[in-house]
């Protein structure tokens, strides 16, 4: 479905092998990364750096704020690669000609929630933000670019896929809740959202 604005979704955009086969690569990136827990936030986060290892900086945010930086902030490691099922994912979405640097994993409990705000921490504007949702269906909530334009609500299920691009890349957006028993496809519930970011402007 595509929307005014730059706003697209794509229902269903992975199938259930395709799930499966991006949740056994996130536990093997785990294993390297774990998710901790992010400031600020009713979430835990880990994150996914880029094929190119000269790339800088994965985002991430504690008491000081939101950043991008080398390395994972609890073990010090650098961030391991983005798995090739999200490259492929960001090739067929996103219609930009480079890759990602980033890959933000957002792991969402029963209860959990993200308020309003802008994907904004990026140099690259012209670059869109592609979303996949895996696990519970949750209620994601979008506006326009000014806090106080008007939302609507739609709702993401496992397999799902958003780009914010266009006029929509500063959108206004966020999650109003989880809906718990959605899906089966994690054992112990919740949902996890990808979303993968160009963080520099190309060279």
């Amino acid at each position: 479905m595509a929307a005014g604005g730059g706003l697209r979704v794509v229902p269903g955009y992975l199938d259930r092998a395709a799930q499966e086969e991006l949740v056994a690569a996130l536990r093997e990136v785990m294993r390297v990364a774990p998710a901790y827990t992010a400031a600020h936030a009713e979430k835990r986060a880990s994150a996914v750096g880029a094929h190119d290892q000269l790339r800088p900086a994965r985002w991430m945010t504690d008491a000081a704020g939101y950043r991008y930086q080398r390395n994972h902030p609890e073990t010090g490691a650098p961030w391991p690669p983005i798995p090739d099922i999200l490259l492929a994912a960001w090739a067929g979405l996103a219609a930009y000609p480079h890759a990602p640097e980033a890959c933000l994993v957002n792991i969402y409990g029963p209860a959990a929630r993200m308020s309003l705000h802008q994907d904004r921490d990026e140099a690259d504007m012209a670059a869109p933000v592609v979303s996949l949702s895996l696990g519970d269906s949750c209620l994601f909530r979008i506006g326009g670019g000014a806090a106080h334009d008007p939302t609507r609500t739609l709702r993401l299920a496992s397999g799902d896929a958003v780009v914010l691009g266009g006029e929509a890349r500063l959108a206004f957006h966020g999650v109003d809740r989880i809906v718990p028993g959605t899906s089966t496809l994690l054992p112990e519930g919740g949902r996890i959202n990808l979303t993968l970011r160009r963080v520099t402007r190309p060279q």
